[in-house]
């Protein structure tokens, strides 16, 4: 992997966490964890515990969220502060966490792989990448 540019505050980068590197960060009484899936899938599928559900897309026609910076900066209180993002296969955070940097957040990660992985060969997703594939913390309703 190539090295990334230095963040600078006037140009920040998303930052690229694995699962266990996020979980760790998350641990941070400073950090804010979103869970930018659908509220159904967020709820129905399971959840990283303590992570707030700011659904960057949601039902029913699955169009962008336009509270979505709004909402985020409610639960963060502040642009400053370390945002981590996970969706269900660490795509739709990148392009959540890159509005957010637009919008002038300034420490803003996302999850590789998200909560769920890629698909297996037989198109079932958690049985190959992700966080509950690497058997972190997470609960379902």
């Amino acid at each position: 992997m190539l090295p990334s540019a230095p963040h600078s505050p006037s140009h920040p980068e998303l930052g690229h966490l694995t699962p266990d590197e996020a979980h760790r960060l998350v641990q941070q009484p400073d950090t804010l964890f979103i869970d930018i899936r659908s509220e159904v899938e967020h709820f129905f599928v399971g959840s990283p515990p303590g992570v707030v559900n700011i659904p960057w897309q949601d039902a029913p026609d699955f169009e962008l969220n336009p509270d979505f910076v709004p909402d985020v900066l409610r639960a963060a209180r502040s642009k400053e502060r370390t945002i981590v993002l996970i969706c269900r296969s660490g795509h739709r955070s990148i392009d959540a966490g890159n509005c957010l940097l637009k919008e002038g957040f300034l420490v803003v990660h996302h999850v590789l792989k998200g909560f769920e992985g890629d698909r297996d060969e037989s198109h079932h997703r958690s049985s190959v990448n992700g966080w509950r594939f690497r058997g972190l913390p997470w609960v379902q309703c």
